[in-house]
């Protein structure tokens, strides 16, 4: 980006005819850009490259609840009438492999290296609000503390962000109640919000106003600024999960002890997918991977998650050795002490950790919980030993 994420958008500009998105794709891979956004593969709509926009998921709407994730066919040829699916731009941005050092054999000893970025320059097409609040929480964890992730940061610095406004929602959409959307507000060159008649278009950086300069763009009427309004507003109807968040912090990390936890660790697969699927989450690991003769080694790092059992471990063993604790301390860690870390929460209310957890997990629904019944303890079962009990054991032992 040309501009600070945190520049705030100009109000709408400009109209496109929605057969002008194939010239906008063709632009941006003429000036070097590999241009991402939605499409349909295996029964969901993930991120990918695009040659043209024709690669769109045109027609297609989801249906999502928790744990479940369908997509469906509509008559309309609408580009973006569908939510958040498994994937996140956090991929691109943070990839889940990435060779950071490398170490090869040679004939007076070792070669140590670190490989050359080789990474396209990106635009990223379809950036929802919540997407757009998950980048810029990144951006502070990568680039806005004491040390700076040169991987992040150098992908970063060169992507091109081209948003689109929410113009309806799903059950697990709550990014109302994180303040995060469903309107993009910041943090994108361009935005486009979509009517029957074309896109209508915001600008929010040079960068973005010098793409639009090269479009057959016209002035918006006050009848299309009314439709888009009226589209952006239906979205944010439509949301009607909720999640209060006054005082979640002292909240959930005065009750660390409550029943909620064992209940929720009964359901608990400690599967990683809300941690996979999320687009704030950065936990990695760093491993050596080394070729059959054992002349050539490579370190990667690669996404990690802090429900395997392995990450807890430190030296004498696991501190979390059960579903409960690595459960909560996810939990807490997103809603409560990430604001100590970054001053923010880490949850933008995109609802994919629901939909996407086998058993249909709500983290709202568990914050509920203990907000409803607060400051109560687990009982543990307590086991007494009796004198007859204790001269069995003896004799048994003897």
């Amino acid at each position: 980006m040309s501009d600070l994420p945190t520049l705030q958008a100009h109000r709408e500009s400009a109209i496109i005819a929605k057969s002008e998105l194939n010239r906008l794709v063709a632009i941006l891979r003429e000036e070097g850009y590999s241009v991402v956004g939605p499409r349909v593969e295996q029964g969901a709509i993930v991120y990918a490259e695009l040659e043209s926009a024709d690669e769109l998921p045109i027609g297609w709407t989801d249906d999502q609840g928790p744990g479940s994730y369908r997509l469906e066919q509509e008559e309309s040829k609408d580009y973006f009438a569908y939510n958040v699916g498994p994937h996140s731009w956090k991929q691109f941005l943070f990839p889940p492999r990435h060779v950071v050092a490398t170490a090869d054999r040679c004939g007076d000893g070792w070669r140590m290296e670190q490989p050359k970025a080789n990474h396209p320059k990106y635009a990223f097409l379809g950036v929802r609000a919540c997407e757009l609040a998950a980048i810029a929480i990144q951006d502070r964890v990568f680039m806005q503390g004491p040390y700076v992730d040169p991987i992040y940061s150098d992908r970063r610095s060169t992507a091109l962000i081209l948003a689109v406004n929410c113009t309806q929602a799903v059950s697990t959409c709550f990014c109302t109640s994180m303040g995060t959307g469903p309107r993009c507000s910041s943090g994108f060159d361009l935005a486009l919000t979509e009517i029957e008649e074309g896109f209508v278009l915001e600008v929010g950086s040079s960068a973005g106003a010098d793409l639009l300069s090269k479009l057959e763009a016209r002035p918006i009427s006050d009848s299309a600024n009314k439709s888009a309004e009226a589209k952006r507003q239906r979205a944010e109807d439509q949301i009607t999960k909720r999640m209060e968040t006054e005082g979640i912090r002292e909240l959930l990390m005065s009750n660390l002890e409550h029943p909620r936890w064992d209940h929720v660790a009964e359901r608990c697969l400690s599967c990683t997918n809300c941690t996979m699927v999320c687009p704030t989450c950065f936990c990695s690991t760093v491993g050596e991977v080394t070729d059959l003769k054992g002349d050539h080694v490579e370190r990667e790092r690669t996404w990690d998650s802090c429900f395997n059992l392995e990450f807890s471990y430190v030296a004498g063993g696991n501190v979390r050795n059960d579903r409960r604790s690595r459960y909560r301390q996810w939990l807490t860690h997103k809603l409560a002490s990430w604001f100590d870390q970054f001053d923010s929460s880490g949850c933008v209310g995109c609802g994919r950790c629901i939909t996407w957890c086998p058993v249909g997990i709500d983290l709202t629904e568990e914050v509920s919980a203990i907000r409803n019944e607060p400051n109560r303890k687990r009982s543990l079962p307590i086991v007494q030993s009796t004198p007859s009990n204790l001269c069995r054991n003896t004799k048994d032992k003897a």
